[in-house]
């Protein structure tokens, strides 16, 4: 049995911040803004895995509310979305991504994203796609003010 899994997220971009991306972090004047540390593509991937399993979101599961995950490396969520699809009988079988952001751009830190999140949903890199655009300076992405990630992925029921 497979389930197909969709995700997205959304986080401004500000001035102070580190900035995380695929559990990888990257040199920039600028870092998301969020309870956590604010990695887009990890919770796209972990919004993903959840909706797969209709599991809720990472909302639900890591609430901005709590403060246990205040500043949370954003791998252990996506280790723990990863262990309730296990607990379920499900592994991944691939992800396939894309990152909107204007700058910087993102693509020489790919190979390093990948293999940070192969380890984590025991897979192979080449089962992990990451893409980036840019909005060519349209909107509040081409403005550098925010970023996008969206994650496609799907589950495969084990045994």
């Amino acid at each position: 049995m497979y389930r197909i899994g969709q995700g997205i997220d959304f986080h401004q971009m500000v001035e102070g911040r580190e900035f995380w991306l695929g559990g990888v972090l990257i040199p920039h004047t600028k870092g998301a803004l969020g309870h956590s540390d604010a990695d887009v593509l990890l919770h796209a991937i972990c919004d993903a895995m959840l909706g797969a399993l209709s599991l809720g979101d990472i909302g639900k599961h890591f609430p901005d509310t709590d403060q246990s995950f205040k500043n949370i490396d954003s791998k252990i969520l996506l280790e723990r979305c990863f262990t309730l699809i296990a607990e379920r009988g499900y592994c991944v079988v691939n992800v396939d991504s894309t990152i909107l952001l204007q700058a910087p751009k993102i693509m020489k830190y790919a190979d390093d994203m990948r293999e940070t999140i192969a380890k984590i949903l025991h897979i192979t890199t080449d089962d992990i796609s990451i893409k980036a655009t840019t909005t060519e300076q349209m909107s509040f992405i081409g403005r550098e003010e925010g970023i996008v990630a969206t994650a496609n992925l799907l589950l495969r029921k084990v045994g």
